[in-house]
Parts: C-alpha cells; sequence; structure tokens
C-alpha cells in the first residue's frame, strides 16, 4: 500500500492514488465493523491521544471507536477544562504531549493551520480531526467512501455541494478530494455565504438550487455555522430554508438516483427537510457515520504503519 505520509492534515497533499489506498482499506474495515467480532490488533500497543478544542460529539466518537477497534490504549482529554484554559500555549501542550510517548495523536482545534503546528512540534503520528475554516480531511474521505459505496465510482460524478460554503472546512475538503477524483464540482448558495475567489477551485456557482441541482448524481447539503458568523449573513432561517433548504421539489432537479448527504448535525427545516433526511431510498447520512468509523481505521493503521517503520529503520 502505497501511502508515504507521517500525519493526515489534510487532502491537500494526497495524490489521488494515495487517497484509493486509504479508501480501499476503509472497505476492508466496513467488513470488519459488520462482523460479530469487531476487533484487531493493528495498533496494539500504540497509544492513542484526542485533544478535541471544539466540541464533537460524532468525530471524537468516531476516533475513539476506531482506535480501540484496533486495538490502542485511547485517551480522550478534555481541553476545555485543561491548562489551555489557564494559559497554556499549543507549543508547552506539544512538549508536554512528547513527555507522555503518544504513537497516535487526534486533534481539533478552531483555529486554521493549529493542527499542522502542533504536527511539527511533536513525536508521533497526527491526524486533521478539523482546524477552523481549513480542513477536515477524515470527513471528507468518509464521504468519498459512501459516495463510491453508493455509485460504484468517485469519478466523473456531478456533485453539488450546497449551503454555508465559506464557513465550512467540510466544503473545503471535498471540493479538494472531489476535484482531485476527476468530478464536476457545483457549489450552490447565497452570495454572503460563497468565500471570495472561489472559481479558483475549478468549481461551478450558482445561487439558485434548482438550477444548481440540475442532472446532479450527488447532493451534499452543510450545516449553517452560526458560530462562525458575525454579522448578517442570512435574512432570516426560514427564509433561508425557502431558498436553500433542500426538499422533495429541488431534490426532483436532480437524476432520479441522486444521493442526500449531510456531514451532521442537522439542523432539520433549515438545512434540510426532515422527512427526506430520513428517507432510507435517497438519504445516506447514516451511511456516512458508519464509513467515517472505516475510514479513520484505515487513516490510523496507514500512519502507524508508518511511523514503526521510521523508529525501525532509526
Amino acid at each position: 500500500m502505497t501511502f508515504a505520509h507521517r500525519h493526515l492534515l489534510g487532502i491537500e497533499h494526497l495524490a489521488q492514488h494515495e487517497i484509493e489506498t486509504l479508501l480501499n482499506l476503509a472497505d476492508e474495515y466496513v467488513m470488519l465493523n459488520r462482523a460479530e467480532a469487531k476487533h484487531s490488533d493493528r495498533l496494539a500497543g500504540l497509544t492513542q491521544v484526542n485533544m478535541f478544542f471544539e466540541n464533537s460529539t460524532r468525530t471524537q466518537a468516531s476516533f475513539e471507536i476506531a482506535g480501540k477497534r484496533l486495538g490502542a490504549d485511547v485517551m480522550n482529554m478534555a481541553m476545555q477544562a485543561s491548562s489551555i484554559t489557564k494559559g497554556e500555549t499549543l507549543i508547552d501542550t506539544a512538549m508536554t504531549l512528547n513527555a507522555m510517548h503518544p504513537d497516535l495523536l487526534v486533534v481539533r482545534h478552531p483555529h486554521s493551520g493549529a493542527v499542522d503546528l502542533l504536527a511539527q512540534k511533536v513525536n508521533c503520528a497526527v491526524l486533521n480531526a478539523g482546524d477552523g475554516r481549513h480542513e477536515h480531511p477524515t470527513q471528507a474521505l468518509l464521504d468519498g467512501l459512501t459516495i463510491r459505496r453508493k455509485k460504484g465510482r468517485l469519478h466523473r460524478l456531478s456533485i453539488a455541494i450546497c449551503g454555508d460554503i465559506a464557513h465550512s472546512r467540510v466544503a473545503r475538503s471535498n471540493i479538494i478530494l472531489l476535484g482531485k477524483m476527476e468530478n464536476r464540482i457545483r457549489l450552490i448558495g447565497p452570495p454572503t455565504l460563497m468565500p471570495s475567489g472561489i472559481q479558483q477551485f475549478g468549481v461551478e456557482v450558482f445561487d439558485d438550487m434548482t438550477r444548481g441541482l440540475e442532472d446532479v448524481d450527488v447532493v451534499m447539503m452543510l450545516r449553517l455555522q452560526k458560530e462562525r458568523m458575525d454579522g448578517g449573513f442570512i435574512p432570516s432561517e426560514r427564509e433561508y430554508y425557502h431558498r436553500y433548504g433542500l426538499n422533495a421539489e429541488k431534490l426532483a432537479f436532480a437524476k432520479p438516483d441522486a444521493i442526500v448527504m449531510h456531514p451532521g448535525p442537522m439542523n432539520r427545516g433549515v438545512e434540510i427537510d426532515g422527512t427526506l433526511a430520513d428517507d432510507i431510498n435517497r438519504s445516506v447520512i447514516q451511511e456516512q457515520v458508519e464509513m467515517g468509523v472505516a475510514v479513520r481505521m484505515a487513516a490510523m493503521d496507514l500512519l502507524a504503519r508508518n511511523l514503526l517503520e521510521t523508529r525501525g529503520a532509526a
């Protein structure tokens, strides 16, 4: 398997064949996770530390389950109640971590670039679980795996990403990954939620849902990230749902077999109609959660192999 990286900080530095390597391994872990005995010893004897400077239920639980199923010793650090709140710098935290000799470090941080800074200072493999508006690589990888398993391929599809593009690290990682895999990407949302210069990413931009959704294979909805908004980006949630919320009427403009995705957590009745979100014939939202565990197992497995190989050669 070709995956020559010490860390997984973003999609930007991954080649197409490395994305495929990770997804192929994740496919194997889907089978393991569906078996009665769900455990492997790939990370036996290794220590995984989860450091979440932002609250997360879905991502943190997914990484914790992934590590435990691979046999790692997993520790969650409650960063909101840690020495960080008492004034300790990120560099001091890195030095403290080095003294504990972890092998895998999973980090979510509200500031773009913070995870990369930690990766430069620690003596272990680092996985980015989301940093500011920058990237969320494992989310894009699990989305890619979900699409590939439902559509039979992850290339030359027409994919619409809808909603709060400007504040979304999920959107950024998906735009990069889906672009590397030769897909046609459409971004749909109000101009106030579209980052400037986004056309440079080779995407099509729409502010009308019905035009943007025409004949697409995949509809990926995004959460309105109100915690990152400091002004009047939308008139009201009711108006936003009327124009940009996904319902059956708008979905009818996509292909008849188009799938509906959402990284969660969902705001029902704001970004997506609740009935549509629960429609097992169109929605793959629960599959995304399942694929998340498998993708994170694959990512930690590959990074651990590289880590152990490097240590063996030292």
